[in-house]
């Protein structure tokens, strides 16, 4: 089943089951991926889906730190919860050591050995996680893991 499909279906779900937050993220979400059709004037594939995901994913995270730094807890469980519900419709995340590993083979492969050879690394991780893991937590480690 599309992930556009399986988005159809839980909205169903959502809506019978009275379930505002759900169906008000779900709505959002399909919102999104209707925009980037009409700017792309065709319809996504399930990887472009989770690009847009990804990017709702990011959005809501950035939202939260805002939120913390004013003091509204009320606004950052809400996002919480949007994030929660955003983050089921993605691959299975990769963890902090399972990204540590892949990082530590990207040096070795392009044989990196300053922050200055970031850009090379990047390159071979970024298709290994895209969709997998936070992108700012994957620069990260390969900062950590290069001493930058």
């Amino acid at each position: 089943m599309s992930t556009k499909a399986k988005l159809a279906e839980d909205m169903k779900t959502a809506m019978k089951a009275k379930d505002a937050a759900r169906l008000s993220t779900i709505r959002m979400l399909n919102s999104s991926i209707k925009n980037k059709e009409i700017d792309q004037r065709r319809e996504l594939t399930d990887e472009e889906v989770a690009a847009v995901i990804s990017t709702a994913v990011k959005q809501r995270r950035d939202s939260i730190e805002q939120f913390k730094a004013g003091g509204r807890q009320d606004l950052v469980e809400q996002e919480e919860a949007e994030v929660a519900i955003l983050l089921s419709y993605l691959p299975q995340q990769l963890t902090e050591d399972e990204i540590r590993d892949i990082v530590k083979s990207a040096i070795a492969e392009t044989s990196a050995s300053s922050a200055k050879d970031m850009g090379k690394v990047m390159k071979v991780i970024m298709p290994k996680t895209k969709g997998k893991a936070d992108g700012a937590l994957v620069n990260k480690v390969v900062k950590e893991l290069l001493g930058g």
